[in-house]
């Protein structure tokens, strides 16, 4: 059974920096394709940055040139680590596996950022 848990959210102010780990158990980790996605209230899940199993990352152009996505295969975690946060970037943030850059089945219970003075 695949087990997705996130951590690291929190109250931070503008302009401040957070890291956010997914780890991950019942599944070969370093083959699945790992996300981050987010949803604030009212509005959609978005997507935030991807990372495939080879390390290739892809990110959102709202989080292009703020966040780094990573993985530690023998940790079996993901982590999503942004910077210079704005209040937009309130949501409870989620991660996702799957076996392609698509969003896959497997989904964390979400993390809550945020980001207020």
């Amino acid at each position: 059974q695949v087990k997705l848990v996130e951590s690291g959210g929190g109250l931070v102010q503008p302009g401040g920096s957070l890291r956010l780990s997914c780890t991950a158990s019942g599944m070969i980790f370093s083959i699945y394709t790992m996300g981050w996605y987010r949803q604030a209230p009212g509005k959609q899940r978005e997507w935030v940055a991807t990372i495939t199993s080879g390390g290739s990352t892809n990110y959102a152009d709202s989080m292009k040139g703020r966040g780094t996505i990573s993985r530690d295969n023998a940790k079996n975690t993901v982590y999503l680590e942004m910077n210079r946060l704005k209040p937009e970037d309130t949501a409870v943030y989620y991660c996702n596996a799957g076996r392609t850059i698509a969003a896959g089945p497997y989904w964390g219970q979400g993390t809550q950022v945020t980001v207020s003075s």
